[in-house]
């Protein structure tokens, strides 16, 4: 902070350590034939974690609670919510905008995977590209009667998470982790961001949290004790749910039927975000 701050960043120059900056200055309007009622980012400070899977898991469970789900794939360079949902046709473009594909159940899907003609081809673009195209997924798509719009984030808090963060009104994010020691490192960076945003936290989702025996059906902890709990207290979160290492979950999603799943792990998750509408 320099000498006589005034502290009203909007008239400084300044480009100071305590410069604070509106979010909203720089949200994005939808398209203008979109309907969308909450937006959830399901996010994580480290990559290999689970987001995509808690992403299409939310999807489909608030839409079999009678909601419409939606699925904004903003993870470019690592699209992986077509390959669970069994998605491999192309998205189709009018003189309107361009649409999404619906899966099985209705979900409505966007990717970088759904425009491109070899869908195992790598995305080699540079970071403004890549949030420019995030960006895009959300002014340049028709999202048609939306209730639940679930942005599936990158890791970490570079270009794309910022511009989600910054572009898209967010009712509130998801935050995922593992059970390793490490799991305070990445909620410590997951909330740090939301709070600079200003966006509500919903809560933490654990995955990968325990195998089932199929015999005695004791829960074997894989990676040691879970230290969720105590890291959900320090910030004041809730644990909204714990998704076990499953095979028949993995082998749904590697066929492309992640609507098949039968688990009830994230029901808590699901009412949470129910109350963002109440």
């Amino acid at each position: 902070m320099s000498e006589g701050c005034n502290h009203d960043c909007e008239h400084c120059s300044e480009n100071c350590g305590s410069r604070k900056v509106n979010p909203a200055d720089f949200l994005e309007a939808p398209h203008s034939m979109s309907s969308i009622k909450k937006v959830i980012g399901v996010v994580s400070g480290k990559g290999g974690v689970g987001k995509s899977l808690v992403t299409a898991l939310m999807a489909v469970t608030m839409n079999r609670r009678g909601n419409h789900s939606a699925v904004l794939d903003a993870d470019i360079t690592g699209p992986s919510i077509p390959k669970v949902f069994g998605l491999h046709e192309k998205a189709k473009a009018s003189e309107m905008g361009l649409l999404p594909v619906a899966t099985k159940t209705g979900i409505d899907v966007m990717s970088v995977n759904l425009l491109l003609d070899d869908e195992c081809a790598p995305v080699v673009w540079r970071g403004p590209i890549i949030a420019n195209t995030v960006k895009q997924f959300w002014t340049d798509v028709i999202w048609q009667d939306v209730d639940y719009m679930f942005v599936d984030m990158p890791p970490g808090t570079g270009d794309v998470p910022l511009t989600v963060f910054q572009s898209i009104p967010l009712s509130g994010i998801i935050i995922v982790t593992s059970p390793q020691e490490l799991v305070s490192m990445i909620v410590s960076k997951a909330v740090t961001m939301a709070q600079m945003m200003n966006v509500p936290i919903l809560g933490i989702v654990e995955n990968m949290s325990y195998v089932k025996c199929p015999d005695c059906g004791k829960e074997i902890r894989v990676f040691g004790e879970s230290h969720v709990e105590e890291v959900a207290e320090k910030y004041g979160l809730q644990v909204l749910g714990r998704i076990p290492m499953d095979p028949d979950l993995a082998k749904n999603c590697d066929a492309g039927l992640a609507e098949l799943y039968t688990g009830d792990w994230l029901e808590a998750a699901a009412d949470a975000a129910e109350a963002l509408s109440k």
